[in-house]
């Protein structure tokens, strides 16, 4: 390949998909693609032979996340 691992890929991977979605205007939109990219920080923490501060800390933010998108389409 590139000589970039498997690992590299989705950690570079999630790291797009965050900043991506800090150019989303609408914020429930924000939040789904904020959502997706700690996913896959998640799947990266763990491939680093599980990185604690990755996992817990995207855990946490997608827990945020999924909460204010379970209120909002809850509420509308």
């Amino acid at each position: 390949m590139l000589g970039i691992s498997l690992t590299e890929c989705i950690g570079y991977l999630a790291s797009v998909v965050i900043m991506a979605s800090f150019l989303m205007k609408n914020i429930i939109t924000l939040r789904i693609i904020n959502s997706i990219g700690a996913m896959l920080f998640i799947i990266y923490g763990v491939m680093l032979a599980t990185s604690w501060p990755i996992v817990g800390t995207n855990t946490f933010i997608l827990g945020i996340n999924s909460y204010y998108l379970t209120k909002h389409f809850r509420t509308n």
